[in-house]
């Protein structure tokens, strides 16, 4: 399956960085979310890449959307990979790969990484943008003016 723009966003549950439930039907539908899919806690990119949606997480904040990182890795990871760079948004472990299958993202590098995709949803739970890159600098910006085009 792949989400295509226009699409109504499936729903998802999964534990975040505190190991608490997370289910998208509490946020998707009601705000515009940014969720974006990284390969590994940690590693240059995707640190770069989160620390990025960081420094931007009040912008996003001020247009109403809410920001949502998942990766593979476990809650534990998550939790020590965010307290470390002060993430103030949600990360989710999708270590199973469901939520990326429902959303379509393939991996990358022939097929030996987890792809890099951001998507922005819009407040009636609609897609607005899918944006692959392996370029981890592209996806806040891509993401941030998608969201003020929305509000």
């Amino acid at each position: 399956m792949k989400l295509s723009i226009g699409d109504i966003v499936p729903n998802f549950k999964s534990k975040n960085q505190y190991g608490e439930e997370f289910n998208s039907s509490d946020i998707i539908g009601k705000k515009p979310v940014v969720i974006f899919f990284y390969p590994k806690d940690f590693t240059p990119g995707c640190t770069k890449e989160a620390c990025n949606f960081r420094d931007a997480y009040e912008d996003f904040k001020d247009l109403g959307a809410e920001v949502i990182g998942i990766s593979g890795d476990s809650e534990k990871s998550h939790q020590k990979f965010s307290k470390k760079f002060q993430l103030p948004y949600t990360l989710l472990s999708d270590a199973s790969g469901k939520i990326r299958k429902k959303f379509g993202v393939k991996k990358s590098l022939l097929g030996l990484i987890p792809g890099r995709e951001t998507f922005v949803v819009d407040k009636n739970g609609m897609l607005q943008m899918r944006f692959n890159n392996l370029d981890a600098s592209r996806h806040m910006k891509k993401a941030l003016n998608k969201v003020k085009d929305l509000s």
